[in-house]
């Protein structure tokens, strides 16, 4: 019953005493693994092997993932450690985040009659908006994240060093459920150059390993300089993007409830004059994703340690990493669309249009003599979806408890009907309990 309360989408129905979902509705937010007590939910991800099979794997890390780190653990050990476990080389996708601004200036110019533009950063959101809000897919901008940027960046880089395609294995190591969505089945792309998804979490765990098994008189490797500048080591958290917008009036909204919340009254018309939304699906954005390990107020904090940091290197003269994509930065801008996002229907009611309209009104009518308490019983989490769910044949009425017992009532069910349409839900075996 918690992940069917906690899908923003309402995706999670329960049959047979199963939670399932339905992947027409899901957003890969996550929110259903955060909520479940038993952990009956779960992330795939690609065999850690695979980056064997590469001689040069790169691991296209977020600054998140340094983040998991205590500050006592330097940024230059944390790369040595990747390198140990396979990778040849490391790269921070933030490394993309100014050309990613760019990309969105450029595009706001572009297109004066689109307001308020939404950023592509977040794939959850986007989703969101595809299924829930489809009147505002439009204003999203059709622009790939700083991920893909990075990606293409690091594929052109060694391509140009010699080194061929078929050598080159491209591994993100993704904060987030959405984000291995957007690698696997991108939006606006017919597929992602990036070979495989590694799970923060996972990775943060063998890498960590592998510091404490190099113990602390280890002497890291001579590395390239890797300091990003603190306006892209922060793009990742909430108001990362709008701090280096130009638009006048813009919004910074973490959180899916309350994204929700402001695109409920944005498409309500009540809210005007907004030029540009940041959004993102979880609180404290990246830092606090599914797949960290450390609490999110403290990697923000480590972060926002590091970004300090490199603004003191900034001022005495030290060019930040991403300046070194300037160099390929008009090839990167060329190839930064995507195709514009469509709306995804949460359920098609009907081909027919007359049909689905005369549906409609049944919803709303069956929906009007339910007892509007959302108890979930029937096994959806609401009385409106579980109207839909009756109007368009995939349950009876007779799920529903309050109808059963009006059944009951009018001699119209027999006990033995009223315990199957239960069992069809919750399964034989939580009745027999």
């Amino acid at each position: 019953m918690r992940c069917l309360k906690a899908c923003p989408t309402e995706a999670i129905r329960i049959s047979e005493g199963t939670a399932y979902i339905q992947e027409h509705r899901c957003i890969d937010c996550g929110k259903c693994h955060e909520t479940c007590p038993v952990n009956a939910i779960y992330i795939n991800e690609d065999d850690f092997q695979m980056v064997h099979e590469f001689p040069h794997s790169v691991a296209l890390i977020p600054s998140v993932f340094l983040g998991q780190f205590p500050e006592d653990i330097r940024v230059s050990r944390i790369y040595n450690a990747l390198e140990d476990l396979g990778f040849r080389h490391v790269f921070e996708v933030e490394s993309a985040a100014l050309i990613f601004a760019e990309a969105k200036e450029r595009y706001a110019r572009e297109s004066p009659d689109i307001r308020p533009l939404i950023s592509s950063f977040c794939p959850a959101i986007v989703r969101l908006i595809q299924i829930k809000y489809p009147s505002l897919v439009e204003n999203i901008m059709p622009i790939k994240a700083p991920l893909d940027l990075s990606a293409i960046y690091c594929l052109q880089e060694l391509q140009n060093r010699g080194i061929p395609r078929e050598e080159i294995g491209l591994f993100y190591v993704t904060p987030c459920a959405a984000k291995i969505s957007a690698v696997k089945a991108p939006v606006g792309e017919k597929r992602s150059i990036i070979d495989g998804v590694i799970n923060m979490d996972s990775l943060f765990n063998r890498t960590y390993r592998k510091i404490k098994e190099q113990g602390k008189n280890y002497i890291p490797k001579q590395s390239r300089t890797i300091n990003l500048s603190s306006d892209a080591i922060l793009s990742t958290l909430t108001n990362g993007e709008r701090r280096i917008c130009l638009a006048k009036k813009s919004y910074s909204i973490d959180g899916i409830q309350n994204v929700m919340d402001f695109l409920d009254k944005l498409e309500n018309d009540e809210v005007e004059d907004v030029e540009f939304l940041e959004l993102r699906a979880c609180d404290q954005s990246c830092a606090g994703a599914l797949l960290s390990y450390e609490n999110r107020f403290l990697c923000g904090a480590r972060m926002y340690a590091r970004a300090r940091k490199a603004a003191e290197r900034e001022r005495n003269g030290e060019v930040p990493r991403e300046r070194a994509m300037d160099q390929m930065k008009d090839y990167l801008l060329e190839n930064c669309r995507v195709e514009a996002p469509q709306p995804r229907s949460m359920f098609v009611l009907d081909k027919d249009r007359a049909k689905a309209f005369e549906k409609m009104e049944r919803i709303n009518r069956l929906k009007a003599r339910l007892p509007q308490i959302d108890c979930g019983l029937c096994g959806a989490p609401t009385c409106e979806s579980f109207a839909g769910d009756v109007v368009i044949n995939r349950i009876g009425l007779s799920r529903c408890i309050f109808y059963q017992r009006h059944l009951e009532r009018n001699n119209d069910i027999t006990r033995q009907e009223c315990i199957a349409a239960m069992n069809a839900v919750w399964g034989s075996d939580r009745m027999k309990e």
